[in-house]
């Protein structure tokens, strides 16, 4: 098999330090650094690491109504419907990046532009594919994040060195109107128990949370449903936002109604009320679960600072 190149780059990183890390494999359409978001210098500057995409498949079957592949992937003639891409060039990539990375140990985000684990139902599931290809080693991992119940494969096969799971999960209400085509909220976090008990690494993103009536209770609630079942190593929390081109594309528009901000990620909730639904959570988790090990997504500056959460050393969803 063919080597694909590997090209590196210095990285500056959110603790101010500087890496060398891989910044894509070969052509860049299968490992490719996300690093649309510069380090934050601003109080409305977005933080976001710079994690690494394995990018195997574009689009998503669960179409939830904010999804932002509706506006990324506008161009396709198929749209946001899923398309798996070739697998021998992923292995070729993911071989290539194994053998030829500079020894920095990497999580490898499977659920950018796809659900992770969409294409279980099948002859060769994704999950058994990819992680059989990182079986030879023991410093890179593959995250799956997903919205599926569908965990057999990875119950059935022992991939835990290898593996970090993270679920979304959303308030009841919320989801059933918005996510509808996803797995019920209490059948993933039911499959995310079930990896946890049987030893793999689950975490949760609590993501997008949406200010609808009597939010404070709601999400209360998705979180005690959560810790009634499992303890997730990280949980990682963010609100409801949309790119121009999201809104644009998407077929119910009935969410933008909660966006009122404009900002360089977006449309966004208005901040204030960001802050208050992420102090809500974080307390609640903390004096209700003894559970402090949250951070946030793509969230400004300010509020990071306004929680007095310093981003620097906190590890959110994408990274190890």
């Amino acid at each position: 098999m063919v080597n694909s190149k590997v090209v590196t780059w210095e990285y500056p990183l959110l603790d101010g330090s500087r890496q060398n890390l891989v910044k894509r494999v070969g052509d860049g359409s299968i490992i490719t650094r996300f690093e649309r978001t510069p380090i934050p210098s601003k109080s409305t500057d977005v933080v976001c690491p710079h994690f690494l995409e394995l990018k195997w498949a574009n689009g998503c079957p669960f179409d939830c109504a904010w999804c932002y592949l509706k506006g990324t992937l506008r161009f396709r003639p198929e749209k946001a419907k899923p398309r798996i891409k070739d697998f021998a060039k992923i292995e070729q990539h993911v071989r290539s990046f194994i053998d030829n990375s500079n020894g920095h140990a990497e999580l490898l985000n499977t659920g950018e532009l796809s659900d992770s684990l969409m294409y279980e139902r099948n002859g060769n599931p994704f999950s058994k594919f990819i992680l059989s290809l990182f079986e030879s080693q023991d410093r890179n991992k593959v995250l799956f994040l997903t919205k599926s119940k569908n965990v057999q494969h990875l119950l059935e096969n022992d991939y835990k060195k290898n593996a970090i799971v993270s679920f979304s999960i959303n308030a009841h209400c919320v989801a059933n109107k918005f996510e509808k085509r996803a797995p019920a909220v209490e059948e993933r976090i039911q499959a995310a128990s079930e990896l946890a008990k049987a030893g793999y690494e689950v975490r949760i993103r609590i993501d997008p949370m949406v200010p609808v009536r009597n939010w404070e209770q709601k999400y209360r609630d998705a979180v005690d449903d959560i810790f009634s079942q499992f303890i997730p190593s990280r949980i990682t929390l963010g609100s409801l936002r949309g790119l121009q081109s999201t809104i644009n594309n998407a077929a119910d528009k009935s969410w933008v109604a909660y966006l009122s901000e404009n900002s360089n990620w977006g449309k966004r909730i208005e901040a204030n009320i960001r802050f208050l639904m992420y102090r809500e959570v974080i307390d609640y988790l903390k004096e209700t679960h003894n559970y402090t090990n949250v951070a946030l997504c793509k969230e400004t500056l300010e509020i990071w600072d306004k929680l007095g959460m310093d981003y620097r050393s906190i590890k959110c969803n994408c990274v190890l």
